[in-house]
């Protein structure tokens, strides 16, 4: 059992059954136990790899989306280039190297990341360790200004509720103690109001999940791109509604059982983007759509072309299986979704049309 596993347990024999979403955050950001808090948890030696590091050409592409909707709304003289959840910096990295070329870009921007890891902070301070930049725990510390910002498999890691439906109301599953080990449960009946209008779409036994931190972080990033303007891309797996049990754990890039090693393994849920679309508003949104869409739509056919004719053998073997990775059906290409933000006076991003 974990040193985390056994305060957990201690936890919930002290004060009773917890929520799901309490136990993703122990999970996830105990300061000393948690997952994040202990580990750089990405690529080869880690438990899962994003999209920024399995090619350049993701965070490219990506960068002149957020560069061409900065022409296209003015040229703001200064604005925030932020990323929720940066991951090694990677992603901001690629975007900060492909708009060098943009006239007045890079002069403009004060880039900002948004980490609570301290560990990941580390890592990005060196793969950034050429550009400034400013760090900060919430959302709502980013300064007051034009804001393009990217969260790129971030929303999918905050914690979730889920309410399993009981006739005409709702139960919340919960985390408690059975013989000692963690196990599910149901308590007792509810009746949320973010859930109101879910009993037309639901059968009994149903499962919905539900994400306050999210609707809470997409109000703020609205409301700010609704005042001030900019842009926002929200890259992650999920669908337009939430239905049905997506709670899963990573461990070793293989699913686990996410009740087995509190703190040892990576926890995520489906994004409910139409959740974040309403919580977002008075800033309009873009369709959803597919990731390798968008990135299609970019341009990144050919960028993997210009890079593979300097290539050859296993290298450019490589970098191709890296392309149809990222755009594929059945690859990242459908599985991830993308969500964009933009003031309701504007033209959605380029690339996000369906």
């Amino acid at each position: 059992m974990t040193e985390l596993k056994r305060h957990i347990a201690a936890r919930i024999a002290a004060t009773g059954p917890m929520t799901l979403a309490e136990y993703m955050a122990t999970c996830l950001m105990h300061p000393e136990l948690g997952y994040y808090a202990t580990r750089d948890p990405f690529g080869a030696q880690g438990d899962f790899t994003t999209a920024p590091e399995i090619s350049q050409m993701f965070g490219e592409v990506i960068g002149l989306c957020l560069a061409q909707t900065w022409l296209d709304q003015g040229q703001p003289a200064s604005f925030v280039l932020a990323e929720l959840g940066p991951g090694r910096g990677t992603l901001m990295a690629d975007i900060l190297r492909a708009t060098k070329g943009v006239p007045g870009f890079l002069e403009a921007a004060a880039v900002h990341l948004v980490e609570t890891s301290p560990a990941l902070r580390d890592v990005q301070r060196r793969t950034l360790e050429s550009h400034a930049i400013t760090w900060h725990d919430t959302v709502a510390d980013l300064p007051d200004a034009p804001l393009y910002l990217v969260a790129n498999e971030f929303f999918d890691a905050l914690p979730i509720r889920q309410f399993q439906r009981d006739g005409d109301g709702w139960r919340e599953r919960m985390i408690a103690l059975r013989e000692g080990a963690l196990s599910f449960g149901l308590g007792a009946p509810v009746a949320p109001p973010e859930l109101t209008d879910r009993l037309a779409d639901t059968s009994d036994g149903d499962i919905v999940e539900t994400c306050a931190p999210g609707r809470a972080i997409a109000g703020e990033i609205g409301a700010r791109i609704a005042a001030r303007g900019g842009a926002a891309l929200i890259v992650d797996y999920g669908g337009w509604r939430s239905l049905g049990d997506t709670f899963q754990a990573v461990r070793g890039h293989a699913p686990t059982d996410p009740l087995e090693a509190p703190g040892e393994a990576d926890l995520t849920a489906h994004v409910d983007f139409e959740a974040l679309a309403r919580a977002a508003s008075p800033a309009a949104h873009a369709q959803l759509i597919p990731q390798g869409t968008l990135l299609r739509h970019l341009g990144i056919e050919a960028r993997a072309e210009a890079l593979a004719r300097n290539l050859d053998g296993p290298a450019r073997e490589n970098h191709l299986a890296a392309f149809r990775r990222l755009t594929d059906r059945g690859e990242m290409g459908t599985l991830f979704k993308v969500l964009a933000l933009h003031p309701p006076t504007t033209a959605p991003p380029p690339g996000t049309e369906p």
